[in-house]
């Protein structure tokens, strides 16, 4: 799963960065592109760091980091549908992942987390 999740967000980044350079040349989608090449391409990374943490609390610290990049990706990538930017259907597939993306590492997170609760139960029983 690690694997297919580092592979999976960086197929993100790419398709975020194909994303950015068709957006037309205005003051506005270059703020927006310079945002989401920011946020879409830091999923990836920062998910590949939190695979290296070097404990439970750390991993579990960046994947919240991983979490909001990818929500906050969501927004941009609103935006530039609501801005008329780019066509929808365009767009769509990459709001598509972005969410799926936001969600399953916020599941992820909550899931370590109870992990972590119940090892500590355990510790202390």
């Amino acid at each position: 799963m690690e694997q297919e999740l580092k592979d999976r967000t960086k197929q993100f980044a790419l398709s975020i960065m194909n994303l950015v350079d068709a957006l037309p040349k205005t003051i506005s989608a270059i703020a927006i592109g310079r945002q989401i090449i920011r946020s879409g391409t830091s999923v990836g990374a920062n998910y590949r760091t939190a695979c290296r943490g070097r404990s439970k609390a750390e991993f579990i610290s960046k994947l919240g980091i991983v979490a909001e990049e990818a929500d906050e990706t969501c927004f941009w990538l609103e935006l530039i549908i609501e801005g008329n930017l780019l066509p929808e259907s365009e767009v769509q597939p990459l709001l598509k992942e972005a969410d799926e993306l936001t969600a399953l590492f916020v599941s992820s997170i909550k899931t370590s987390q109870q992990n972590q609760k119940s090892k500590i139960g355990v510790q202390e029983s």
